[in-house]
This record gives structure tokens, C-alpha cells and sequence, in this order.
């Protein structure tokens, strides 16, 4: 991620909006898109429906979601609720044609982006949290991302991700390789390179550590 590690430097010390400013570990790294596909326990393409916040209380925010389709897992019967999140009208929607940085709120305060305006199509990364869903959502990372369009690289990349990861261990690289190079063919296509240039950053491995190991302490 090339601008990633100055721009995480910066968050650190940003505004805290709402919550307090988080930190990472020594060591820590931004997962991979792949890694983050793999991760999640439902990658959900919702539309945002309702919210409710109380200013300063990061308890009492909530965001409900209408479930569109499901990347992976099973797709909710109905509405469901995210805490942590609020509604807000004049939050920027993601980049569509970048596939590589996280939405800009995810490089400030909180380090996950939590605000979305009402009405906007978003793809949810979630986990299971007791008999509902919690953001799957590590700092810095692409958990919350606009896909505005049917066809909009972000969905196309993380579909193929989501069937990347269904696969034995040992053939995923080749099928990455292969997706890759079928894309890259076709050079006519702007939005095939996007998603080969990210299928290629998958294949790279995992994302530098944000910030180097501590030295041991001196002996004495």
C-alpha cells in the first residue's frame, strides 16, 4: 500500500471522530483484501436504510442494513443492525476505481470507517457477534466500501476472492495467476486492469507491518 504507512502514521495522532483515535501494534499489518475475504464470516452488499446516533456516546450509534445479496455466507432473511456506525449525509463515497486504499474516514480517528449517508449501497465485511453481526473490520482495512453498480470492480474482485478462498489451499495460486492474466489480456478494458493489479497485490503476500517490531530492552 503505497501511501498507506504515512497516511496511518497520520491517523494516529488524528481528531478523535468519535471515538478515541486507535493504535496499533509493532508489528501490526493492514490485512490483504484476500485476507480480509477470508476472514469475514458473511461479506454482505446491503443498502443503508436507517440510523441512530447520540453525539460523543459511540455506544448508542447504530446503522440498520437491507440485505441485497451475500459475496459469502448465508444472506440474512431480513434488516439487520450494525452498532458502531451512524448516518451521515455528507460522508464521501469510496473511490470506485481504487481497489487498494480503504475508504478516507479508515485513515482517521476510529481507523474504520464509520459513517455512511443514508441510502448508499455498501459492501459489509461481518462477523458473528452472539445472534447478530459485528464489522469484521481491522484498522486501515477495506470493510465497508460504496459499490454503487452491479458491476463495479470492488464486487467483481471480491466475488473472485470469496471463490479463491472456497478452493484447497494449494491451488489458489494458480487460479489467481490464471484470473490475472485473462484480465491483463484484455487491455481494452480499464476496469479488467483494476482488478488484475489487485489479484496482482494478492499474490504479492501480505502487506508491510505499519510500523517496525520494537528492539528487545538491553541486557543488564
Amino acid at each position: 500500500m503505497r501511501t498507506l504507512l504515512s497516511l496511518a502514521a497520520l491517523a494516529l495522532l488524528a481528531a478523535p471522530l468519535p471515538a478515541a483515535a486507535c493504535s496499533v501494534a509493532s508489528g501490526y499489518r493492514v490485512p490483504t483484501n484476500l485476507e480480509l475475504v477470508q476472514r469475514a464470516d458473511l461479506i454482505l452488499l446491503a443498502d443503508v436504510v436507517d440510523g441512530a446516533s447520540a453525539p460523543g456516546s459511540e455506544e448508542e450509534m447504530q446503522i440498520r442494513i437491507r440485505p441485497i445479496a451475500a459475496l459469502k455466507g448465508t444472506i440474512p432473511t431480513g434488516p439487520i443492525t450494525l452498532p458502531g456506525a451512524m448516518l451521515d449525509g455528507a460522508t464521501e463515497l469510496s473511490n470506485p476505481y481504487d481497489l487498494e486504499q480503504p475508504h478516507p474516514q479508515s485513515l482517521a480517528g476510529a481507523c474504520i470507517r464509520y459513517a455512511f449517508p443514508h441510502g448508499s449501497r455498501v459492501l459489509f465485511f461481518l462477523k458473528a457477534d452472539g445472534d447478530g453481526w459485528a464489522p469484521s473490520a481491522p484498522p486501515f482495512s477495506r470493510w465497508a466500501e460504496d459499490a454503487l453498480g452491479d458491476d463495479a470492480p470492488w464486487l467483481q474482485a471480491v466475488r473472485f476472492y470469496a471463490e479463491v478462498g472456497a478452493l484447497p489451499e494449494g491451488e489458489r495460486k494458480a487460479a489467481m495467476t490464471a484470473r490475472r492474466d485473462a484480465l491483463k489480456a484484455q487491455d481494452s478494458d480499464p476496469v479488467a486492469q483494476i482488478v488484475a493489479a489487485d489479484i496482482d497485490r494478492q499474490l504479492a503476500g501480505p502487506n508491510k507491518p505499519l510500523r517496525k517490531e520494537l528492539p528487545p530492552p538491553p541486557a543488564n
